[in-house]
């Protein structure tokens, strides 16, 4: 397994304690120097609050791990391709790259919906998609359809 897989693969489990947690099923985990420094999962409905996406807990627990706002040198794994919040997020902390599994085609902003690192922004981060994407598509799926099924039984 290709070092992206490892990590993709630890971004993975997050996403199914998420989905374990009855949240979205996105991981997210951030690496500098071989070294994991952050994690996040969704928790938006723990937390309610619309902010708390898998990378925005992740970049939060990587700027406390390196004491620091900027984290570059790190290089970001989700299962999903970022929204714009949070690709707005991975710019102002200065990500050097980002690594995704799944496309999302209704709120992707790294190629999905629109590309905000192809912008004239600086600092952008190198973008690598399709990280284990059939497993990251397929835990998304099984949630939904899972969740489909509990809604038409009510």
């Amino acid at each position: 397994m290709e070092e992206q897989e490892r990590y993709m693969a630890q971004a993975l489990e997050l996403a199914r304690e998420a989905a374990a947690a009855g949240e979205v099923p996105v991981g997210c985990v951030i690496v500098r120097d071989g070294q994991v420094v952050g994690r996040g999962r969704n928790r938006r409905e723990e937390k309610q609050a619309a902010a708390s996406h898998a990378e925005m807990e992740a970049i939060a627990q990587a700027n406390a791990a390196l004491g620091q706002w900027r984290l570059d040198g790190c290089e970001l794994y989700v299962t999903l391709e970022p929204c714009p919040m949070c690709a707005g997020a991975i710019l102002n902390a200065r990500i050097s790259r980002v690594w995704y599994g799944a496309r999302d085609e209704a709120m992707g902003a790294c190629g999905g919906v629109t590309n905000l690192f192809l912008e004239s922004f600086p600092n952008p981060p190198a973008l690598v998609g399709g990280i284990l994407a059939e497993s990251c598509r397929a835990v998304l799926a099984s949630f939904f359809a899972a969740l489909r099924k509990s809604r038409e039984s009510s």
